[in-house]
């Protein structure tokens, strides 16, 4: 076997074999390009702390302070402009931002990295990352499920055969349906809310995992990147990477989970034997050989996608299942695992946001799909009303669906009073979900760009 010829690169941590630089550093000059904003907020936060800190002297002074924050903010405006680049060399954007600070600082750049690491950095750049895009997730989840509330009061007593083994069951409405599937991404956006609190958790100060022999102030810290407070325990502050990424992404998988079922029930009853509804033609595709196809293949790939999504979470738990306390090399690999499926999510929701609107419910093909054992159950419910105990009102109905030919769907969905039922659906409850939901997210986000905004000056 022929042997390579190794070559070493130099980076701001040592010499590293170019091979190996490559091997460890993975994706993360591509990945960390959507964290440049964060890493230099954490920097920003932290800079601020180190000046105010009782150390003589001291480690920055506020002149200083305010020459760091302003060579931050233009690094800001530079990523948003997609002008801040991060080589191989620097292994990741926290060695990027360093280094340019450094070649515009000088001795000032070389200070940043006082009390703090890598570790602890990371860990900060993926909560405030994981922050906002957990907002905009419950915004997204509650759009989605306000556009499903649209739908079903607009179409709230339209009966609509309802199913169990898939199967022709009982007389149920759309507004049943639709406002089930709001429902559940309601459900859905309390599990987002539980993980953005977990989430909403500083891990700056902690360093590599046990913290550092200066009186630093991890609340201040926290305060200004506009997180609910510092995670407590610097061990455990490291501990958390890996296992927040999990949390996370359980909670995006249920989201998923609820899409995909949506979109089934869609596939299902947009088939031309049902007919039920008609998806709007721009959400559709065609064949390359059959010119009258009109495929479903959004609602094809969110099911997979689902399935990808689902796999995340498991995926991250089970890389730090093993993993001793303190850092290890292994938890970078969860990060990928983040990002994809927060953006998988975030682009469902949205596609599902524009297409529910232009779905078109065809209120003929529903009732059609009424046949008379469709009404079994409530013609002998309907017996029992009447003083015959249930299973002999239960077995006459059987011998006797004949009988039921006559029944309306109208009238047997308005029966159905109850609450939750096609009648007694409380659908300005749900929207009052929607409504709070979406107040959460505008506020934490509010909190959030002000704190970001102070931090760097309003810049």
């Amino acid at each position: 076997m022929k042997k390579s010829r190794t070559k070493s690169r130099a980076t701001t941590v040592g010499v590293v074999d170019e091979e190996v630089l490559a091997y460890t550093a993975g994706d993360d000059a591509a990945l960390d390009e959507a964290l440049v904003e964060a890493d230099c907020l954490a920097t920003a936060a932290h800079v601020t702390m180190l000046s105010k800190i009782p150390v003589r002297p001291p480690l920055f002074t506020a002149t200083e302070r305010k020459e760091v924050l302003s060579e931050l903010s233009r690094m800001v405006a530079a990523a948003r402009r997609g002008q801040f680049g991060i080589s191989l060399a620097d292994q990741d954007v926290h060695m990027a931002v360093e280094r340019e600070l450094t070649a515009r600082l000088g001795a000032l750049g070389r200070k940043v990295h006082s009390a703090r690491s890598r570790n602890d950095l990371v860990a900060t750049d993926i909560r405030l990352y994981a922050k906002g895009e957990l907002l905009d997730a419950v915004t997204e989840a509650a759009a989605l499920a306000d556009a499903l509330l649209d739908m079903a009061r607009a179409n709230a007593l339209v009966p609509m055969v309802g199913r169990t083994h898939m199967q022709p069951a009982m007389p149920s409405s759309v507004g049943v349906w639709a406002s089930a599937h709001a429902e559940s991404l309601l459900d859905d956006v309390v599990l987002l809310v539980t993980a953005y609190d977990l989430n909403d958790q500083s891990p700056m100060g902690s360093a590599a995992g046990y913290g550092v022999p200066m009186p630093i102030d991890r609340r201040m810290v926290a305060d200004l990147l506009g997180f609910s407070r510092p995670i407590h325990n610097v061990l455990h502050a490291g501990n958390t990477r890996g296992k927040i990424e999990s949390v996370i992404l359980g909670a995006l998988g249920q989201v998923m989970l609820s899409l995909s079922r949506f979109a089934q029930d869609l596939m299902l009853f947009t088939m031309p034997e049902f007919g039920y509804f008609t998806l709007p033609a721009g959400f559709c595709t065609g064949s390359s050989i059959m010119p009258q196809k009109r495929n479903p293949d959004v609602l094809e790939l969110i099911r997979a996608r689902a399935a990808k999504v689902l796999a995340l979470g498991p995926l991250a738990a089970e890389i730090v299942r093993a993993s001793a306390s303190g850092y290890n090399r292994d938890v970078q690999e969860t990060k990928p695992l983040l990002m994809e499926g927060l953006r998988l999510t975030r682009s469902t929701l949205w596609i599902l946001m524009r297409m529910v609107p232009g779905i078109r419910v065809n209120r003929e093909a529903l009732a059609a799909g009424f046949k008379p054992e469709v009404y079994a159950t409530d013609r002998a419910l309907e017996l029992v009303g009447e003083g015959m105990p249930f299973r002999d009102a239960y077995d006459y109905v059987k011998a006797h669906l004949a009988e039921l030919k006559s029944m309306d769907p109208s009238a047997a969905v308005k029966l159905k009073t109850h609450e939750g039922a096609p009648a007694g659906l409380n659908l300005g409850a749900l929207a009052g979900r929607v409504r709070h939901a979406v107040a959460f997210a505008e506020d934490e986000r509010l909190a959030f760009e002000t704190a970001k905004q102070r931090l760097l000056g309003g810049r």
